[in-house]
């Protein structure tokens, strides 16, 4: 596989001026930033209930004297969370409204909203949950959780995987042979049930912290294997190649070659491999707290959302919004696997698949 052009921001460039790569590119972006801002552009909290508000339908927006508006809704029939607009009867939209207090990424305190409306009333973009949450808040939270699980699970094993595979590679012999045998029984093992029972190892009893960082690690566990072997077997061929030698011949320490010479030629893969590995970590997070076993109240993650969404009477009544975390789950798959089919067609023509 080549290398990387000289610039990145000529790399960039290319993946910008395909369409699929602009597209997959605007839309990560969207959903970061979404994440990165979601204490300021969440109307509430992740954990605000409200009980007399539970199932609450998505509030339509209307324009009136006042400006922007939501209508009021009323339960007649609280059996079946059956909510009609009440006639006449709006609530204006606030910009920049004080609400509960947060810390913009982690660091600034700040009670600034970027809306919501008075006190006594409701905003629901998305509608609420069984216990009267907003999903639109908890969706804006939980993107915090997914999203980042992503990033760092990826970069842990992707650098698990360039150490171990990048000197098995290049010194061979015991080295080699002990880290190709561990990849091979950890990858005989059918990864969801070494995730299941991973995680069944530890307390149950965890905060969202603790949870947090072991999922993280668990993952990142299951993923370094099939990268470390892909490293190899890439070090294995370019530690045949002559400016290997030309290196060794000049003085150059292990250490220096494998930093100058093969690191930069293995860019390509680790770039294209972290954007298409990302999406089975998001999954993976996804699916432990489906089951019950991932991220707990009072935290939120797109899976713990679905999980959440299971109640035979949302689907009875008809409370599409909840399941609202399954599109965005998708939605960043789509993007990521989008992403890296861009990226592998400008890095290697060879890999090019169809008229792109």
């Amino acid at each position: 596989m080549s290398s990387l052009p000289a610039k990145s921001s000529g790399l960039w460039r290319q993946v910008i001026s395909r369409p699929q790569g602009a597209l997959a590119l605007g839309l990560l972006a969207f959903l970061y930033l979404c994440a990165l801002f979601a204490p300021f552009l969440a109307p509430y909290g992740p954990s605000d209930q409200d009980l007399q508000r539970t199932y609450h339908p998505p509030t339509a927006l209307t324009w009136t004297r006042e400006g922007l508006s939501v209508r009021l809704y009323k339960n007649s029939d609280p059996t079946q969370a059956l909510y009609q607009p009440i006639p006449g009867k709006t609530a204006v939209v606030r910009w920049l409204p004080l609400g509960h207090p947060y810390r913009l990424f982690g660091l600034f305190p700040c009670r600034r909203h970027l809306f919501g409306v008075e006190s006594k009333q409701k905003i629901y973009l998305l509608g609420s949950d069984s216990t009267g949450r907003d999903v639109f808040s908890r969706l804006l939270y939980g993107a915090q959780v997914s999203l980042s699980i992503g990033l760092i699970g990826i970069s842990i094993s992707l650098g698990v995987g360039l150490i171990a595979g990048g000197l098995a590679g290049y010194f061979g012999g015991w080295f080699d042979s002990l880290v190709m045998r561990t990849t091979e029984l950890l990858m005989a093992i059918p990864g969801l049930y070494l995730l299941l029972a991973l995680r069944g190892a530890f307390a149950s009893q965890f905060s969202s912290g603790e949870v947090y960082l072991l999922i993280v690690i668990i993952l990142s566990f299951l993923g370094w294997s099939g990268a470390a072997r892909v490293i190899r077997g890439l070090a294995l061929s370019l530690r045949a190649q002559t400016f290997v030698d030309a290196a060794i011949v000049t003085g150059l320490s292990p250490w220096r070659i494998l930093w100058r010479h093969l690191l930069p030629n293995l860019a390509s893969y680790l770039l294209v491999a972290s954007a298409l590995s990302i999406p089975g970590y998001i999954l993976g997070e996804a699916a432990l707290s489906f089951l019950g076993i991932g991220i707990q109240e009072p935290a939120a993650s797109w899976g713990l959302m679905l999980a959440q969404a299971q109640e035979m009477k949302v689907f009875m009544c008809n409370f599409w919004w909840l399941l609202t975390p399954g599109a965005a789950v998708f939605l960043t798959v789509a993007a990521f696997n989008l992403l890296g089919d861009t990226l592998r067609d400008v890095i290697d023509p060879h890999f090019r698949t169809g008229n792109r």
